[in-house]
């Protein structure tokens, strides 16, 4: 991916692309298979901030590395922390930081090549969407810890598969294959690792090609749907916004002469 502009901490590096539409998080400690540190949830949730301030259209989280995507919480980093630290340092800021990216207002693709496990699965349901080889391996796998998912795991999971899956994904640490979450629905697409990045392209390219106030109007619309908002005040609101842009009149008028529109974010 041809870049413009980059920004990098020690283990977050953020890429935007040459036209400055998609912004892309690279999670980069591949040596210690991404495991996640209290140091690396900072650097992202800095990154999330400073991509909301960003004219990016879309957000793409990967990880460094061939075979994994992230192991999760770094054990040795937590396992000393006892219960007050656990609650008031390691919790509080895996919580900031993936509700950071769950919370931009531009949607998020998780690309998970290897094994996506623990506090690494938590990042992914934190994205709004994700594209998984059909090789890699998805789990919950805390309670074999004497541990529960603390990031949100739970809650998410629940929302994208149902209850009953959710308990046997985290009660059983049942692992799944890329196939097998796509056909649960906690993946949006699966394809053999050599065409992992023709689905990404493929995804980016439809969310891409719509008017990018919509996009992300109709992104918090559902989220605020989901937490019980009353979509007919909402609706009315983002509605009302978009008829004052230029991208309304350019779709309208594109959809008229047959073409395809050219969206501004104006």
């Amino acid at each position: 991916m041809s870049t413009a502009t980059t920004s990098t901490t020690d283990q977050v590096r953020v890429d935007y692309s040459e036209d400055g539409h998609t912004a892309t998080i690279l999670i980069d400690r591949a040596s210690k298979l991404n495991a996640l540190t209290l140091g690396l949830l900072d650097e992202l949730a800095a990154a999330a901030l400073e991509i909301t301030a960003s004219k990016a259209r879309l957000v793409i989280v990967r990880t460094g590395g061939e075979k994994v995507f992230c192991v999760g919480a770094d054990n040795n980093h937590f396992a000393d922390l006892g219960a007050a630290g656990m609650w008031r340092e390691w919790i509080a800021k895996g919580h900031r930081a993936f509700d950071a990216l769950a919370g931009l207002r531009q949607p998020s693709i998780a690309v998970i090549d290897g094994l996506a496990f623990g506090g690494g699965l938590e990042l992914a349901l934190a994205c709004d969407f994700r594209v998984v080889a059909a090789e890699a391996r998805l789990a919950l796998p805390e309670t074999g810890l004497g541990t529960v998912p603390g990031w949100g795991g739970t809650e998410r999971a629940a929302e994208l598969v149902g209850r009953a899956r959710a308990k046997e994904l985290v009660l059983t640490r049942r692992q799944l294959s890329g196939e097998e979450a796509l056909a649960w629905g906690l993946a949006t697409a699966a394809a053999p690792k050599a065409e992992l990045e023709e689905a990404v392209a493929r995804l980016s390219g439809d969310i891409l090609a719509g008017a990018p106030l919509a996009v992300q109007l109709g992104k918090q619309l559902i989220d605020a749907a989901a937490d019980g908002a009353p979509s007919r005040v909402l609706g009315a609101l983002a509605g009302g916004l978009t008829a004052a842009t230029a991208d309304l009149t350019e779709g309208i008028a594109a959809f008229r002469q047959k073409r395809d529109p050219e969206f501004t974010d104006n």
